[in-house]
């Protein structure tokens, strides 16, 4: 694992030494990237990014080597994401790491304009992690989140968001969501 793009491109990430943990593929992610450059209104030192199911932290990491600024990483074991934030010393004021569980946010009192969501595949943790999500106010009124599920998953989208793009890369597939108009 690497990061793709912006001011740490190449830089090697640690890889989980537990089978607990899939991070998403470099193609993917950075497929993801682009699209979502395409979809935003803000440049990426104004967007504030949540990566919840974090793993390694590699996708929220992306987003600090491309600019973001500021990043919280979202997981109820942060063993894998507390190494690699520890790659990046100059970053750690724009680094949050929060230990819990996704299908029980904290209340947040900041909004954020991309969330990322990687959950294990096929146990519907995506549908409950974005009730909480919602519930706890998570997503900003223009935010976009981006759900990362197994290419044969189904997702319920709950109201008051609508799917605005869906991609497929490999075994995954990325749907991208925000607030109906």
């Amino acid at each position: 694992m690497r990061i793709i793009g912006g001011l740490y491109r190449g830089k090697n990430l640690l890889s989980p030494q537990t089978g607990n943990i899939r991070p998403t593929s470099d193609k993917a992610r950075e497929s993801v990237f682009n699209i979502l450059y395409s979809k935003l209104t803000k440049t990426w030192d104004q967007i504030n990014l949540a990566d919840i199911f974090t793993g390694s932290g590699a996708f929220g990491l992306e987003a600090v080597s491309r600019g973001a600024k500021s990043v919280a990483l979202v997981d109820i074991d942060t063993a894998s994401a507390t190494k690699n934030i520890a790659l990046f010393p100059n970053e750690k004021n724009k680094i949050t790491l929060i230990r819990a569980d996704a299908s029980s946010l904290p209340h947040s009192r900041q909004k954020f304009d991309i969330i990322f969501m990687d959950a294990p595949y096929h146990k519907g943790l995506s549908e409950q992690a974005l009730s909480s999500i919602l519930k706890n106010n998570w997503l900003a009124p223009d935010g976009i989140c981006v759900i990362e599920t197994a290419a044969d998953e189904t997702l319920e989208v709950p109201q008051p968001l609508k799917l605005i793009d869906e991609r497929r890369y490999g075994i995954a597939k990325f749907w991208f969501l925000t607030f109906k108009n």
